[in-house]
């Protein structure tokens, strides 16, 4: 199989049809570059969703995830390995808001997945509750629009009904208000007293159309978790790990979660997953309380610890905080000069997307924009994401959006106007 169309052929054959894929088969990739099986050259704009931190083939993470396959991939977690470990006391340290702070979150645990990773935080929710004689808080509050995962416990968290239809999920112990009402926030936790177990929220909803949190409120929310009992989980596995501008979403606001749930970028391509929670909650998920077969294994949370090494001598955190600015600002004026297709720019360090008109529908966009040689995603079926790794050169963003400028002028002609608006 050496073309796109005989691969997408073999894969109609044999793969369950659960994925709408682009008719393309990626074949290789070096930075922030990919190639695809007809030798086509893209620019890659959303790092398999905000997961290739590094890009493709870095030199760092390549000879990690080598050296530690030739040494050993995977024991038990009845025993302890040693990269594990280092990566929990990297993770811990960088949750402090300020440098020579102590960690406001000193304990993980690994897993497989985003989905895994809110997994936990669940069952730490609920347990954490039933170990302290409060069979009553068993409820969660969640916002519209969110997603958590798949999993039946995440996908009951995800403020989406599109997500639960034909799956019978527990949607009833979960009570969804729209993001950023603190109000409506407040009356769900009066109205029903003590069975609340957990707040969970973004600090950008990723899916739900890269919607930052407005300002204050993930503040407001501590303050109400606290004085509540309740918990507040925080969901950074879209926005963890440099992808804001800073180590993890909440500290754009100075705020102390209880929990927080990562993975996408942390492993750079390595699937992995983690739950970071406070010193008070180690005692929660007890031994066989919890667990998971492959979470922490030796090469998963070695090519996590390169990915941090990494961020780290890049200067990655300040890059992505700086670039950020600098594609939202190119971002901006693709949307000024095509106002009968987009609404605006709007999104966080180098999480960003650009919103389309009422009745436009995105992947139009999206199927344009890979024509001219750009990778993107949709986000809430209006927004076009951009999620590049946190490596790309300055060069390949204005290229990137210029393809994205040339894509709308595509469909800007009164011919398109039809095909723009039907998707």
């Amino acid at each position: 199989m050496s073309s796109n169309a005989e691969i997408a052929s073999a894969a109609s054959r044999v793969l369950l049809s659960n994925y709408r894929q682009a008719p393309i088969a990626l074949a290789r990739g070096r930075g922030s570059e990919l190639w695809d099986a007809d030798g086509k050259r893209y620019i890659d704009m959303y790092a398999g969703i905000a997961v290739s931190t590094l890009g493709h083939a870095h030199p760092g993470l390549t000879k990690a995830i080598a050296d530690q396959a030739a040494s050993i991939l995977h024991t038990t977690n009845l025993v302890f390995n040693e990269p594990s470990i280092r990566l929990a006391e990297k993770l811990v340290a960088r949750t402090r808001q300020t440098s020579g702070a102590a960690p406001l979150l000193t304990r993980a645990f690994f897993c497989n997945s985003g989905t895994e990773a809110m997994e936990a935080c669940v069952k730490l929710a609920r347990r954490r509750a039933f170990l302290a004689g409060e069979s009553r808080r068993t409820r969660f509050l969640a916002f519209h629009q969110a997603f958590h995962g798949r999993s039946m416990g995440a996908l009951a968290l995800t403020g989406t009904p599109k997500y639960w239809e034909g799956f019978g999920c527990d949607v009833e112990r979960v009570t969804h208000v729209n993001y950023g009402d603190t109000d409506a926030v407040r009356i769900a936790l009066d109205t029903k007293p003590g069975e609340y177990c957990a707040i969970v929220v973004e600090p950008v909803q990723g899916e739900g159309g890269v919607l930052p949190a407005p300002p204050g409120f993930l503040s407001t929310l501590r303050s109400l978790t606290t004085d509540h009992g309740a918990l507040l989980i925080v969901d950074e596995v879209q926005t963890g790990i440099a992808r804001t501008g800073k180590w993890f979403g909440y500290q754009h606001e100075g705020v102390q979660p209880d929990a927080i749930a990562l993975a996408k970028g942390l492993g750079g391509g390595v699937p992995i997953g983690a739950m970071l929670v406070r010193e008070e909650l180690n005692a929660v998920l007890t031994p066989g309380s919890h667990g998971s077969t492959f979470g922490g294994n030796p090469l998963a949370t070695a090519a996590a610890l390169a990915v941090l090494d990494a961020i780290e001598s890049e200067g990655l955190v300040e890059r992505s905080a700086a670039l950020g600015e600098r594609l939202g600002a190119r971002l901006r004026e693709v949307a000024a000069a095509h106002p009968q297709i987009f609404e605006g720019e709007r999104g966080l360090g180098l999480l960003r997307g650009l919103l389309m008109k009422p009745g436009v529908e995105a992947r139009t966009m999206l199927v344009a924009a890979r024509s001219k040689g750009v990778l993107l995603s949709v986000a809430s079926e209006r927004v076009l994401r951009f999620t590049p790794p946190l490596t790309i050169t300055d060069a390949l963003v204005d290229e990137a959006c210029s393809l994205v400028d040339a894509a709308a002028s595509t469909l800007d002609a009164p011919s398109s106007e039809s095909t723009l608006r039907s998707g």
